[in-house]
């Protein structure tokens, strides 16, 4: 997959930015975007199935972050959305990604899953909130960042608790984000939770959760 707009200062900057030995080529995101569209459609693959190969492939051959960036992207088609032949691949991207950007990216992913096939979902994130690989503990917390009101509050509340104690820069930041962003959906109960968990929480987390509360993370 060839992709335009190619910019050798960006893609050192980007790296750089990144702290990730992977090379970038320095596609800003909207053409990314724009192109694997557009890739997409010329080769005509519609169906879930044809998608899941394609950005499969590409995932495997990537010689650079955005061709990873451009798999993902092939999978947030609506006819990916909530399906479970996809979770092998979603689960090699965090295992083999293993950052911030990519798991990040399969956040909304799993949402969709976890809203489709609870009760295969559901027990997979309570299983990663206590793995050993941090980046799978992450996702299970940040699984729920575009839920609102469909958030499973039980499953939140128990993969936040099997966080609350890791030193990680990463864990501690995801779980103030996932309080902050769930917060606008249900500022009380959020608010609830952090009174009763104030004293586990890290500074960094506390701050998160609270940023658009109104109250002082003090």
């Amino acid at each position: 997959m060839l992709l335009p707009g190619i910019k050798e200062g960006r893609a050192a900057s980007a790296q750089a930015y990144m702290k990730t030995s992977q090379p970038f080529l320095g596609v800003p995101m909207p053409v990314l975007r724009a192109t694997t569209r557009e890739f997409v459609r010329t080769l005509g693959a519609v169906s879930a199935a044809e998608r899941l190969e394609l950005a499969t492939g590409l995932w495997d051959e990537a010689t650079h972050r955005e061709h990873w960036y451009a798999a993902q992207e092939i999978c947030a088609a609506a006819s990916c959305r909530g399906r479970l032949e996809f979770l092998p691949l979603y689960e090699r991207m965090i295992l083999e990604g293993a950052w911030w950007d990519i798991v990040d990216g399969c956040a909304k992913n799993y949402g969709k899953l976890l809203l489709a096939h609870p009760g295969v979902v559901g027990p997979m994130m309570r299983q990663w909130s206590d793995d050993g690989f941090m980046w799978k503990r992450r996702q299970s917390m940040l699984c729920q960042l575009h839920l609102a009101d469909a958030t499973d509050t039980t499953l939140l509340d128990a993969t936040l608790l099997a966080n609350l104690d890791d030193p990680e820069f990463f864990i501690r930041k995801a779980v103030g984000w996932a309080l902050r962003q769930y917060g606008r959906t249900d500022p009380a109960w959020v608010r609830a939770w952090v009174h009763a968990h104030r004293g586990q929480l890290s500074p960094l987390s506390l701050r998160e959760a609270l940023k658009h509360l109104g109250e002082t993370h003090r």
